[in-house]
């Protein structure tokens, strides 16, 4: 990464040789913070197309299009490392909870990916679908990201290839190990999924059929992702009772593979884990001491969100949704699932017994019929329905049709602050980019697909918990150097022209649990790609956003 300084005297030096320029666009006068986590300067950034050309003391010069920044923050735009915006992108490109925050791109891929996609498994994502509907129009994780540009998006875009993915590609939702034919197959597709542009493989290991793949299967796909230059990303096997193995696993498979590895939203699950993040902090630290690129990803909150599929133990899941309520529908079957969920156990991640019923918020169910019970705990709806909170949830499974979407509170705001701290720490907001219009208001969601950035550079920079510069490092250049990014994450000549301005003592996030569809404030303009998206805290409706490829693509 170039130094803001160097890129000062090259911006000097250029104007006093040249004399007055103009630029397709000029940001005047603002506050740089250019993503390495120096200290800001004020000064000017110039753009020709989509490319950075001048940061710093520009002097005569003039811009086609000038943005007054005095009194405001200039900075790369934000990588979100966790996104779940693939899906709200096809029913509206314009991505405006993230944009609104800065981010410029979304990254894809805890576990599942857009491609590569059997025919079956085309039918059981379309039978799944929720409020979105849409046509399956491609094969292969390449062709997905095309159809999301080619539809128009307004932010970059970027995605792991799934393990799950992969895996049930080959061997649908079995149980089992692959042979080592499958095994081969399977490591083709990763093959193919990193000289097509993904940046690596992600595993969700807490779910079915995630959980079924054992650590050498995990091994060997991470190797070839290692090959292609791209890193292993993981949802680790457990982030409560198990965590420290877990941790132990995903370092076992950096060093076995060859390969850096990332934690997906790091955390200590259950009030009797919290303690635990001292010694995960100290494993992390050892393994990146002896050589292992080991980092992780957060989100900005202290309850997390997925489905009551993270509530009953794996077993049951075996096959997919339809075999799964099955299962539930036989009365012994059902009676052992129920004593399953109120047991302590190392055996699977039970975040319902971590959260308890009155810290399961129901957010996102199929049935119409059902959307009433949203913003209810699931404590509240068993007590309407004379039924334990266990019974109401597999209930609620088979009446949705889907493994309805929860939030579960889970952490302690003490780590939630530590873990921010950490030099190796960036963030995601493991959510979609929704707009509090349209199909997003049939559901809720979890506030932190509204705020997890604003959260980050407004109420945690002003209390102090880390200062803005390094903030924006964490939300750029950390996270470009992890994925392995050529010229983005940084504000500097050379590099791609995604930039956020914003006013840092009003960014603020409003949105709740009870009232999540609230914008962010303070964001004021976003460019990406050198295009306007956000023009005085107006989205312009442009959709300038690209694929961003990991390195295995570039190698070719």
């Amino acid at each position: 990464m170039r130094n803001l300084s160097v890129a000062f005297v090259m911006a000097m030096s250029f104007s006093a040789c040249a004399g007055p320029v103009e630029y397709d666009v000029l940001i005047r006068n603002g506050t740089i913070y250019d993503g390495s986590g120096g200290a800001p300067v004020t000064g000017d950034v110039a753009i020709n197309g989509d490319t950075v050309v001048a940061v710093g003391a520009i002097g005569a010069a003039k811009g086609r299009t000038e943005i007054d920044a005095k009194g405001l923050a200039v900075a790369p735009g934000f990588i979100n490392m966790l996104s779940w915006a693939g899906t709200p992108l096809l029913a509206d490109g314009r991505s405006q909870s993230d944009i609104r925050q800065g981010v410029t791109l979304e990254v894809f891929g805890e576990g599942t990916s857009g491609g590569p996609l059997t025919p079956a498994m085309k039918t059981e994502i379309v039978e799944q679908q929720g409020d979105i509907k849409y046509a399956i129009e491609w094969t292969t994780l390449k062709e997905y990201l095309d159809h999301l540009v080619a539809k128009g998006v307004s932010t970059n875009v970027a995605s792991f290839v799934g393990a799950t993915t992969v895996r049930t590609y080959v061997l649908g939702e079995a149980n089992r190990e692959p042979t080592a034919a499958e095994l081969d197959t399977m490591r083709g597709l990763v093959a193919q999924a990193m000289r097509e542009g993904a940046l690596g493989v992600g595993s969700s290991l807490i779910y079915a059929p995630a959980f079924y793949a054992k650590t050498p299967e995990l091994i060997a796909l991470a190797r070839v992702a290692g090959e292609h230059g791209g890193i292993y990303i993981s949802h680790m096997r457990s982030e409560g009772n198990r965590l420290l193995e877990a941790v132990d696993e995903l370092i076992t498979i950096a060093r076995e593979a060859k390969v850096p590895a990332e934690i997906y939203h790091l955390k200590a699950a259950g009030k009797e884990n919290w303690t635990k993040l001292d010694e995960v902090i100290r494993k992390v630290e050892v393994a990146r001491a002896a050589g292992l690129e080991i980092s992780a990803d957060m989100y900005t909150y202290t309850a997390g969100s997925t489905g009551l599929d993270a509530a009953m133990p794996p077993w049951v899941q075996e096959g997919g949704h339809a075999a799964w309520t099955n299962r539930l529908k036989d009365p012994k079957t059902r009676q052992r699932v129920l004593r399953e969920m109120t047991t302590r156990t190392t055996e699977w991640e039970n975040l319902y017994l971590a959260a308890g019923a009155e810290g399961t918020l129901l957010v996102g169910f199929k049935n119409d019929a059902l959307k009433p019970l949203t913003g209810k705990t699931l404590a509240e709806v068993a007590k309407s329905r004379g039924k334990s909170p266990e019974d109401t949830a597999t209930d609620l499974v088979i009446e949705d049709g889907s493994r309805v979407q929860v939030v579960y509170f889970l952490m302690s705001e003490e780590n939630v602050r530590r873990q921010m701290a950490l030099p190796w720490m960036s963030f995601s907001s493991d959510a979609g980019s929704m707009a509090p219009e349209g199909v997003f208001l049939k559901s809720s969601t979890h506030p932190r697909a509204y705020g997890s950035f604003a959260r980050a550079i407004g109420r945690y920079t002003r209390e102090g918990v880390l200062t803005l510069q390094d903030a924006v490092r964490k939300l750029t250049s950390q996270p470009a150097r992890v994925l392995r990014i050529e010229k983005r994450g940084s504000l500097a000549p050379g590099y791609f022209a995604d930039v956020a301005v914003f006013d840092p003592a009003k960014v603020e996030d409003l949105a709740t649990y009870e009232k999540p569809h609230q914008y962010s404030t303070g964001m004021v303009h976003v460019l990406v790609n050198g295009v306007a998206v956000l023009k005085d805290g107006v989205h312009t409706g442009a959709t300038p956003g690209r694929v961003v490829k990991g390195p295995g693509a570039k190698a070719r």
